[in-house]
C-alpha cells in the first residue's frame, strides 16, 4: 500500500490575494478560486492522505490566511509561507505562530519570478534571512527556473545550516533544447547535502498537451540518480496540474514512474521524506487507486 503525502499544492481566493499571472485564455483550467475547502476535496477524491500548501504570492497576509484557513483542515498537515528575508525575520515568524493555525508554519518560500534581479538569491540581506530560517526550524523552498540551478548550489553551499528544498526538479526544460545543462546543474544542486527536491511540477513543463509518463521517465529517473529516493519528495502542484489533466493523471504516472523501486525507497519518497523534512509528525493515510 502506497501512503501519500502530498509536498506541494496551492489554494487561493482571488478577491482577497489576486492571482495576476494566470492567463484566462490559456490558463481557463484555474481561473477560478481554488479555497482550501476544494483542496481538501481533491485530495480526498484521489485517496491522498495530506498534503503541504505552498505560498503563491509574496504576501504576509496570504500567509495569515493560509494558516488561518486551513488549521481545522486534517488534509493540510503543514503551510509554507512567505515571510521578507531582508526583515525581521524572528519578529516575523513569532508573530505568525502565534496566530490561528501557527503551528501548522513548517517552511517559507519567495516567488523569485517576481524580483527583476535574477541574483535575488544571493544578495547578503537575502542571506541572513535564510540563516535566520535555521536557527527557527523552517525550510525554505528554492523556486528558480532552470538556467539558475548552478547559483541555487552555491547559495545552498552557503548556508549549510538551512534546509532547502527545490520545488519543481528546478523547471525542467522540456520545451527547449537545455536538458543536457538542467540535468547536469541539477546534479551541482545534489551534491550539497542540506537540499531536497521536489518530483512536482512536471506536467506544466511540456507543451500543451504533450507531456507522458514515457517522456518524464528520464527526468525522474536523472532526479533518482542524482539526489536518491531519500531526498525526492512527492507533490502535485495542484491546482496547476489541472491545465494537464488534472491531480489523478499527474499522480498516476509519478507511481508508474517509481513503481520499480523498494517499497521503502518508494514510502520515502510519497511521503515520508516530507513528513521528515517539514517536520510533520503524522503519517499520510490512504491509498491512491
Amino acid at each position: 500500500m502506497r501512503q501519500i503525502l502530498d509536498a506541494h499544492l496551492h489554494v487561493w481566493e482571488r478577491a482577497r490575494h489576486p492571482q495576476p499571472w494566470i492567463d484566462p485564455r490559456t490558463m481557463a483550467a484555474i481561473d477560478r478560486d481554488f479555497p482550501p475547502a476544494s483542496a481538501a476535496a481533491e485530495l480526498s477524491r484521489n485517496d491522498v492522505g495530506g498534503s503541504v500548501v505552498v505560498q503563491a504570492v509574496n504576501d504576509l497576509t496570504e500567509t495569515v490566511d493560509l494558516l488561518s484557513g486551513t488549521r481545522d483542515l486534517d488534509a493540510v498537515a503543514g503551510v509554507v509561507g512567505w515571510i521578507d528575508l531582508t526583515g525581521d525575520v524572528d519578529a516575523q515568524v513569532t508573530m505568525l505562530r502565534s496566530g490561528p493555525g501557527g503551528e501548522k508554519l513548517v517552511g517559507v518560500r519567495h516567488v523569485t519570478f517576481a524580483e527583476e534581479d535574477e541574483r535575488w538569491l544571493s544578495r547578503a540581506d537575502v542571506g541572513h534571512g535564510l540563516d535566520a530560517l535555521a536557527r527557527l526550524g523552517l525550510t525554505f523552498d528554492v523556486l528558480v527556473g532552470h538556467h539558475q540551478l548552478a547559483q541555487v548550489a552555491d547559495v545552498v553551499g552557503d548556508h549549510p545550516r538551512t534546509a532547502f528544498v527545490l520545488d519543481h526538479l528546478g523547471k525542467v526544460p522540456l520545451r527547449g533544447t537545455e536538458l543536457v545543462d538542467w540535468a547536469a546543474d541539477l546534479a551541482l544542486v545534489a551534491r550539497r547535502p542540506n537540499v531536497v527536491a521536489k518530483v512536482s511540477g512536471l506536467v506544466t513543463e511540456d507543451e500543451a498537451g504533450r507531456w507522458s509518463t514515457e517522456r518524464l521517465r528520464p527526468v525522474v529517473r536523472h532526479a533518482l540518480r542524482t539526489f536518491g529516493p531519500g531526498r525526492l519528495l512527492y507533490g502535485s502542484d495542484w491546482p496547476l496540474a489541472e491545465l494537464e489533466g488534472g491531480y489523478g493523471a499527474w499522480l498516476r504516472a509519478y507511481l508508474e514512474l517509481t513503481g520499480h523501486l523498494p517499497a521503502a525507497d518508494q514510502a520515502a519518497v510519497d511521503g515520508r521524506n516530507a513528513a521528515r523534512i517539514y517536520g510533520i509528525s503524522r503519517r499520510p493515510g490512504r491509498r491512491p487507486r
